[in-house]
C-alpha cells in the first residue's frame, strides 16, 4: 500500500465533489442549534481558486458551548458519512482548525470560533449565515521584513553547524528555510503574499532567477556549502531591498558565509 503513493493519480477530488461536502457541512451547521454562523474562507471564498483548491469554511459557536464539542460531533459525522480522516488540529487565538483528508484526496478545513470572537481573520472571508462579531485582533499577524530577515540569519547559522557536525538531512533543511525566508522578504517587497509560499510563484522573473543555486543537489559539504552561499546572498540582497536597518552590518558578519 505504501509504494502507491508514489503512483497518485494526477486528477483527483472533481469540483462536484467538492460542491457536494460544501452543501452537506453546510447543512450540518444549519441543523445544528450550537452554530449560529458560518463563512467560507481561503481561496474559494471569493470567487478565486480553482479545481485543484481545498474546501475551507469556519463557523462561530454559541458562547458557552465547548468547542470541543462540536467538534467532535462533526468529526464522527464526517467520518461515517464521508469517510474522513482527521489529520491535524491548530489552535490559532479563539478559533480551533481540524483538517480532513477526504475521499479522492479533497482536504477540508474546518475552523470554529466562539460566536463572540467571530470575525474575519483576514481578507477572504464571506459570510454565508449569521453575523460576525466586532473585530478582537483575530487577525494573523503578517511577517514583518526585519523578522523574515533575522530568522533567515539564524537558521543559516544552524546550517553551518550542522554540515560541520555531518548532520546533512537537518542542513539541508535549513537551507530551505534561508531560501524560503529571502523569498518571503522578496513577496512583501513586491507586495504578494509573504506567506506559505503563496507569493513565489508571481514574483518576476527576474527576481526569481537570483535564487538559482539555492537548491541542494547533493548531501555531500560542498554541495550543502554552495547551496548556503547562494541563499544567504539572496537574504543578504533582500534584507537590503527591504530596508532592513541591520542588513549591511550582518553582510560583514556573515561575508564568510557568501
Amino acid at each position: 500500500m505504501i509504494d502507491a503513493v508514489v503512483r497518485i493519480r494526477p486528477v483527483v477530488f472533481t469540483v462536484k465533489q467538492r460542491d457536494a461536502v460544501r452543501e452537506r457541512v453546510l447543512a450540518l451547521a444549519q441543523n445544528d442549534k450550537r452554530v449560529v454562523a458560518g463563512a467560507a474562507v481561503g481561496s474559494l471564498a471569493l470567487g478565486g481558486g480553482d479545481r485543484h483548491s481545498d474546501l475551507d469554511l469556519t463557523f462561530a459557536v454559541a458562547d458557552k458551548v465547548p468547542i470541543a464539542e462540536v467538534l467532535d460531533d462533526w468529526t464522527r459525522t464526517l467520518r461515517d458519512e464521508l469517510d474522513a480522516l482527521h489529520l491535524v488540529d491548530l489552535e490559532r487565538g479563539p478559533t480551533t482548525y481540524r483538517v480532513f483528508l477526504l475521499k479522492d484526496l479533497l482536504q477540508f478545513d474546518l475552523s470554529l470560533t466562539p460566536a463572540a470572537r467571530f470575525a474575519p481573520a483576514g481578507p477572504r472571508f464571506r459570510l454565508l449565515f449569521g453575523k460576525t462579531a466586532e473585530a478582537h485582533g483575530n487577525a494573523a499577524q503578517a511577517p514583518t521584513a526585519p523578522d523574515l530577515f533575522g530568522w533567515g540569519v539564524i537558521y543559516a547559522l544552524h546550517v553551518r553547524a550542522c554540515i560541520e557536525r555531518g548532520r546533512v538531512w537537518q542542513a539541508e533543511h535549513y537551507i530551505g528555510a534561508v531560501r524560503d525566508h529571502a523569498l518571503s522578504l522578496a513577496c512583501l517587497r513586491l507586495g504578494v503574499p509573504a506567506v506559505q509560499a503563496r507569493g513565489y510563484d508571481d514574483l518576476p522573473a527576474d527576481v526569481l532567477s537570483g535564487f538559482e543555486g539555492t537548491r541542494v543537489t547533493s548531501l555531500d559539504p560542498q554541495p550543502l556549502r554552495s547551496a548556503l552561499a547562494a541563499a544567504v546572498r539572496a537574504l543578504l540582497r533582500e534584507g537590503e531591498a527591504g530596508g532592513v536597518p541591520i542588513a549591511d552590518e550582518v553582510a560583514k558578519r556573515l561575508a564568510e558565509l557568501g
